[in-house]
């Protein structure tokens, strides 16, 4: 056997070397966030959200399948999937919208809020009550929070002072709060609304780091800034660990650049440009990437409500596929097909997602030959089924032959958090 020829001297000189590189890359790209992720985001006007806003939302969305679907096979039809799959999730999707109809609620107060200051005031008082309210109270989401308007010149003191409303009202921060930043244009916009939590949590006497939020990417600057960087990347790292993650901006965006408006769509190319740029930009930082919203809504007649469907269905299966998690909904009809699609997807995956983490967990034989990032993938397909409500705990154990604590390590969960 040859010996080494290299002396300590070289490894401690390389080690002392990198050791900056070392320190950035763990405090810059930690990891996965460990916490469960909501499905979706539904965004409803502050103005038109009331106290009963979650079992209204519940009710439509069951009332749209009462009225246009009669069964799992007549849903089948509409979106296109099997039978028999959807025959296996149809009841996992009632009983979602009959027990927790919304995992993520945001209230609107940016677009549509030309409105008076003092109108305003009463809208963002309303919601920050209404936050409240719904916090730990069951079948409520378990994120919520506002959209504020940009930090744009002639918008920016109306967003600040709205969300120092909202929290004056809600007598803090509900559990889940988050603040969604839109139409980002600059690192000097993050650096801001930083500045601008640190305000805010002095004011309202809350604990440092309590305020996170979110950015919205809609501008084509965000994505592509003057010097021919993505401007996003450093957003995230500018954020002070507050960024929980990256929304897609569908109309504006696509709207700057030029799309004409029968083609704008977040499975246009400029879209799933944007998209891949802001996964990238995300990565094993902790912040997560949502996509954005489609406009063509299943209400009116019938025919108009199926083809809603059979759009937004095939919408999310496609984000799915593409690795992201969660989109936005517009409204309470899209539920069906929110929970329908990410129901499906997570099922007809399981058998063989299954099969071959159970094979890399045991070595064995397979057709396929995994590494320790593919048994990740694996494992958090997995847990993001179970935590949806697509899966169960107990038969995704049984079916990879692994433990919890076991499957959280794969998923590289700390402690199998959620």
């Amino acid at each position: 056997m040859t010996a080494a020829r290299l002396g300590a001297d070289t490894y401690d000189e390389i080690d002392a070397r990198l050791a900056d590189a070392d320190e950035l890359l763990a405090s810059g790209w930690p990891g996965e966030a460990s916490t469960r992720q909501p499905v979706h985001t539904l965004y409803i006007p502050a103005d038109l959200a009331g106290p009963a806003v979650l079992a209204e939302v519940g009710r439509t969305a069951l009332d749209a399948v009462a009225a246009h679907a009669a069964d799992a096979k007549a849903i089948a039809a509409v979106v296109g999937l099997r039978d028999d799959l959807v025959a296996e999730v149809w009841p996992r999707v009632i009983a979602k919208l009959e027990s927790e109809p919304v995992e993520d609620l945001r209230l609107d107060l940016e677009d549509g809020y030309g409105r008076r200051d003092d109108e305003e005031d009463r809208h963002a008082a309303a919601a920050g009550e209404l936050l409240a309210a719904l916090a730990g109270a069951a079948g409520s989401p378990f994120i919520c929070g506002v959209r504020v308007k940009s930090f744009e010149g002639p918008t920016r003191r109306r967003g600040i002072r709205s969300l120092d409303v909202v929290l004056g009202a809600a007598g803090g921060v509900p559990d889940g709060f988050v603040v969604t930043l839109p139409k980002v244009t600059s690192v000097a916009q993050v650096e801001a609304m930083v500045l601008v939590c640190e305000r805010l949590e002095s004011a309202h006497g809350l604990g440092a780091g309590a305020l996170r939020f979110e950015i919205q990417v809609e501008t084509p600057q965000a994505v592509l800034g003057a010097d021919g960087t993505a401007a996003v990347a450093p957003m995230i790292h500018a954020s002070d660990g507050r960024c929980t993650g990256l929304h897609y901006g569908t109309y504006d965006y696509s709207a700057s650049l030029g799309v004409a408006a029968a083609f704008q769509s977040l499975a246009h190319p400029v879209a799933d440009h944007a998209k891949s740029v802001m996964q990238v930009a995300a990565a094993q930082t902790g912040v997560r990437v949502a996509d954005g919203s489609t406009n063509i809504l299943p209400v009116g007649d019938r025919e108009a409500v199926r083809a809603g469907w059979a759009l937004h269905a095939r919408l999310v299966l496609r984000s799915l596929e593409r690795g992201i998690y969660q989109g936005w909904d517009l409204h309470a009809a899209q539920l069906p097909t929110r929970y329908l699609a990410t129901y499906a997807f997570y099922r007809d995956g399981m058998s063989a997602a299954a099969a071959r983490l159970q094979a890399y967990a045991s070595r064995a034989q397979s057709g396929v030959l995994d590494e320790p990032a593919t048994a990740f993938a694996l494992a958090g397909f997995m847990l993001r089924g179970v935590d949806c409500g697509a899966l169960d705990l107990d038969e995704v154990l049984a079916a990879t032959g692994l433990d919890r604590v076991a499957l959280a390590g794969y998923a590289r969960r700390a402690g199998g958090d959620r």
